[in-house]
């Protein structure tokens, strides 16, 4: 098949976000419901709040420690194939669970197990959305990503009544016959090639598609066994290097740290929410409801964040978008402490809902502005790979809290704390960079000062140190016209 000169922005591409949507309500969706048996394998296996909160953690953190080796599978196998392996292995971990005898059986079934499913699905099918869609990117990823709020409407009352009927065993064993529908959501991932990917990936494709640097660079860079041809080694060792030199992009490595916090921050709740509001006094409906608040106004955070993101006078600002919805999901959690009704937490679920939806929405637009299309899959899989640790300790350290504090006011506040952390960080970063480039604009300006300035074609140095590619390529087109005049 002939490569396209860009995404098709339609088509089959909403094939593609349908598809998507699915995985986020088999994965995402069905991960938040697990707070709702917190209660239920607390009390049948007796056990305190930390060690139950394990569960939780083990499968957030499977899903995103794993997400690299999704992408791994869907870049150099097929997306396909990665997706409906995940569904098998997500279904088979919940079927598991449903004979558990212990927590530690739980800990590997539907900790390790379920989460490695749901990796292997997750992080390639939101690729695939980028891979199809660029002027109304962030529509597409807003009605994908509305999933996860869509599947915990749904499935939370679902889940709450299925327990009432036939215990969390038998719900555990439903769910698992419904987690294999993920193996018809990677039948709809139709692959599609784009000349840019030819480009990163050159060697793999078309010898001709290697220029003639490259290959020097090829050259000096490879470390492949020397019993392996020449060509073939130097060409992997290429492209293994150009699909992670994402990694040394400072924008990213930003980002990189503030997501670390703000993940540490956003998995508690989704947690202990219930815990939470049961030892306030709410009913087990009520608390169950207040999960799918909190999934249906998701889903408006979802689609209004998504096309207002992708209007004109916002797509340049889909960072502070990003971290102003972080940050005010940050304040939410410092706020929740004081809200012991229930008719004071429904306006709680409906705003962490709303923020929670639009920067999940953000956060595989604004990766993809910083690394570029074509490193979306890898880029997608590192940065959900980074929610892996904090996913793994902040709800055990959030129960550990409660236990010995006798009350959950520490834990929401750390959360709280964590995620304006995250924003204030990025906020910082972004403003620094906006600084710089203005500072650099106004010494290409400056036509007196050549000593600060050399230009040697397309090259850009100032004496104030090395700039990044984007100011450089200012500096260069700036003083390009200087030198013509």
């Amino acid at each position: 098949m002939a490569p396209r000169s860009g995404p098709p922005d339609g088509g089959w591409g909403w094939m593609i976000v349908a598809g998507c949507f699915l995985v986020t309500i088999c994965t995402r969706a069905v991960t938040r419901c697990i707070s709702i048996f917190f209660v239920e394998f607390q009390a049948y296996f007796g056990q305190d709040y930390a060690r139950t909160a394990w569960i939780h953690s083990i499968v957030d953190c499977a899903t995103m420690l794993c997400a690299p080796l999704g992408s791994l599978i869907s870049n150099h196998v097929s997306c396909q194939v990665g997706i409906m392996l995940g569904g098998l292995l997500a279904s088979t971990g919940l079927i598991l669970s449903s004979f558990a005898a212990s927590l530690e059986h739980l800990y590997l079934s539907l900790g390790v197990l379920t989460g490695l499913g749901f990796a292997l699905c997750y992080s390639p099918a939101i690729a695939m959305v980028g891979k199809y869609f660029n002027k109304r990117k962030a529509l597409a990823y807003g009605i994908a990503m509305s999933g996860s709020g869509i599947g915990t409407f749904i499935l939370a009352p679902v889940v709450q009544l299925l327990i009432e009927q036939f215990s969390w065993r038998g719900a555990l064993l439903i769910l698992g016959g419904f987690v294999l529908n993920l193996c018809v959501c990677g039948a709809l991932m139709r692959p599609i090639a784009l000349k840019e990917d030819r480009k990163t990936a050159p060697g793999l494709l078309e010898q001709e598609y290697v220029p003639e640097a490259q290959k020097q660079d090829l050259k000096r860079m490879s470390i492949c066994s020397p019993l392996i041809k020449a060509w073939s080694h130097e060409c992997l060792c290429y492209c293994s290097w150009k699909e992670y030199d994402f990694l040394l992009m400072p924008g990213f490595m930003v980002l990189a740290v503030s997501v670390l916090f703000m993940a540490y921050g956003c998995s508690p709740l989704f947690v202990y929410l219930v815990p939470y509001a049961l030892s306030v006094g709410v009913s087990h409906h009520q608390a169950a409801f207040l999960m799918s608040i909190l999934g249906v106004v998701d889903i408006i955070g979802n689609i209004t964040f998504g096309w207002l993101t992708d209007r004109r006078c916002l797509k340049k600002h889909r960072h502070f978008c990003y971290l102003f919805a972080v940050g005010m999901d940050g304040l939410c959690c410092l706020f929740l402490p004081v809200l012991q009704t229930f008719p004071l937490l429904v306006p709680f679920s409906f705003t962490f809902g709303y923020f929670d939806g639009a920067y999940v929405t953000l956060i595989p637009v604004v990766t993809a502005d910083v690394v570029g299309t074509s490193s979306l899959s890898s880029a997608l899989g590192v940065v959900y790979f980074l929610h892996a640790i904090p996913y793994l300790v902040s709800p055990p350290v959030a129960g550990w809290l409660v236990d010995t504090t006798g009350s959950y006011t520490a834990s929401f506040l750390l959360c709280g704390f964590s995620m304006i952390f995250s924003s204030t960080l990025l906020c910082f970063a972004r403003l620094a960079k906006k600084i710089k480039r203005t500072h650099l604009r106004s010494l290409t300006s400056d036509t007196h000062s050549k000593h600060h300035i050399w230009t040697n074609g397309a090259i850009a140095y100032s004496v104030t140190g090395e700039l990044d590619q984007k100011d450089a390529e200012l500096l260069s087109v700036d003083t390009s016209s200087y030198s013509n005049r």
